[in-house]
C-alpha cells in the first residue's frame, strides 16, 4: 500500500475525548486526500490474543450501536471522503494497533479531565504511544485546545530534535506535515547545562548557593548544539526548500519549550526511540512530558522497522 492511499485511523469509544479525535481525523483525512477508518473496540470483546476486524464496511452492516451512532454523526461532515467503519475484537491496544498497520496516522483522544491543566493520558494512550505501528496523534481535550484544524489556521509545526538520536522518519514527518499545511516548522533542541563546580566537590551545605555555569562555557555549548542541529536539518531543508524553518536551542529543557510553544501551534512532533525497552523510556522523557502537557495535538513518530 502506498503512503498516498494509506488510511487515517481514528480510534473511538463514544466519549467526548474520542469524538474530538475523530473530528481531527476527519480534517486530517481530507487534508491528506486519504480514506478514513473509524475503529471501535467492542467493550464486550476484550479477550486476550490478537485483535481481528469483526466487520469492515458501510455502517449499516455493523451491529454496533456505538459505531452506528458515530456513522450518523460523521456522515454529514464526511462528504467526498472514503469513510469505513471497523468494529474490533481483542484488547484495545492490540485491536487499534492492528487496525493501524499500514496506516498513515492513528488518531486517539486523551483522557484528560476538563478542568485539569495536565493532559493525563490513560494506559491505552501510553501503550499506543510506545507501540503503534504508524505515527500516533493524541488530540487533547477541549479545555486545552481551541482549534481542531489541521491546516495553516492551526499554527506552525513544532519538532523536538535530538541531533544524534531522533530518527530520520521523525524529521521527515515534521517537514512533510509543515509543507502540506503550508506552515512554518520550528525545531527545538536542548543542550546540557554544565554542572557547577560545587556539585563536583560534593553535596553543598543547605545555605550554600550553587553558582551558575560560566557564561562562556554555556555560550559555547549553545553554539555547538546549534551547529549540530543545523547539520542534522540540512538534508531535509534541501529536500523541502519551500518549508520555512526556525531553529531554537534551549538549556536542558526541550519539553518545557515545546509545551510553551504548543499554545500557538498546530502540532508537536516527537520521536520514539528504538533502543529502549521500558515503555516510559521507549517513548522518552520529552515525549512523555509533551503528551501530558501540550496544548495542541501531539504526533509520536516511530522509527522505521528493523529488517
Amino acid at each position: 500500500m502506498s503512503e498516498d492511499s494509506a488510511a487515517v485511523v481514528a480510534g473511538v469509544d463514544g466519549s467526548e475525548h474520542s469524538r474530538r479525535a475523530l473530528e481531527w481525523a476527519l480534517h486530517a483525512a481530507r487534508n491528506l486526500g486519504a480514506p478514513l477508518t473509524v475503529a471501535h473496540v467492542r467493550p464486550d470483546a476484550l479477550q486476550l490474543g490478537s485483535a481481528r476486524i469483526a466487520s469492515l464496511g458501510p455502517a449499516p452492516e455493523i451491529p454496533d450501536t456505538v459505531v452506528d451512532a458515530l456513522a450518523a454523526e460523521v456522515g454529514p461532515r464526511a462528504e467526498g471522503l472514503d469513510v469505513r467503519y471497523a468494529s474490533l475484537d481483542g484488547s484495545v491496544v492490540d485491536a487499534l494497533a492492528g487496525a493501524a498497520a499500514g496506516a498513515q496516522l492513528l488518531v486517539i483522544g486523551s483522557r484528560g479531565r476538563g478542568g485539569f491543566k495536565s493532559l493525563l493520558l490513560g494506559s491505552t494512550g501510553r501503550a499506543l504511544a510506545a507501540s503503534a505501528p504508524c505515527p500516533l496523534v493524541v488530540v487533547p481535550h477541549e479545555a486545552r485546545a481551541a482549534s481542531l484544524d489541521t491546516g495553516a489556521e492551526a499554527g506552525r509545526v513544532l519538532l523536538g530534535l535530538h541531533p544524534d538520536e531522533t530518527p530520520d522518519e521523525v524529521v521527515d514527518f515534521a517537514f512533510r506535515t509543515a509543507r502540506r499545511r503550508g506552515v512554518a516548522l520550528e525545531v527545538v533542541t536542548a543542550y546540557p547545562v554544565p554542572p557547577s563546580p560545587a556539585l563536583l566537590i560534593g553535596a553543598p551545605a543547605p545555605a550554600m548557593q550553587i553558582p551558575p555555569p560560566l557564561p562562556d562555557e554555556t555560550n559555547e555549548l549553545a553554539a555547538t548544539t546549534g551547529r549540530h542541529q543545523e547539520e542534522r536539518l540540512r538534508p531535509f531543508a534541501e529536500r523541502y526548500p519551500d518549508v520555512e524553518v526556525s531553529r531554537a536551542v534551549t538549556p536542558a529543557d526541550a519539553a518545557g519549550r515545546l509545551v510553551e510553544d504548543s499554545k500557538e501551534a498546530g502540532l508537536v512532533v516527537v520521536g520514539r526511540h528504538r533502543r529502549h525497552r521500558v515503555e516510559t523510556l521507549l517513548v522518552g522523557s520529552v515525549a512523555h512530558a509533551v503528551l501530558h502537557h501540550a496544548s495542541c495535538p501531539v504526533a509520536i513518530v516511530p522509527p522505521a522497522p528493523q529488517p
